[in-house]
């Protein structure tokens, strides 16, 4: 849907987010436009002087059962392989 009155902004994307931008599409002919007022934007971010001000005052940020995810996560983490050992 195009409207004569309505304004344009040119923009330049990476490949990788006019492919992920391309591939969010419903349909073919549905603009980017379209796909952009359709995404979801979170609410909850922070930033990073809020997160150091969080840390300082030791407030939590994450809850228990994200934190045990999180330490799961981490002991089943290992490094990756190293290409340039002797094998």
């Amino acid at each position: 849907m195009h409207s004569a009155c309505m304004s344009a902004k040119t923009i330049s994307l990476k490949k990788q987010a006019y492919d992920r931008l391309r591939a969010a599409r419903r349909y073919p002919g549905e603009s980017f436009s379209e796909v952009v007022l359709r995404a979801r934007w979170p609410e909850d971010t922070m930033t990073a002087a809020e997160l150091l001000e969080r840390a300082r005052t030791g407030e939590r940020r994450f809850s228990d059962e994200e934190l045990d995810r999180i330490e799961a996560v981490t002991k089943r983490d290992s490094p990756p392989e190293d290409k340039w050992a002797a094998r």
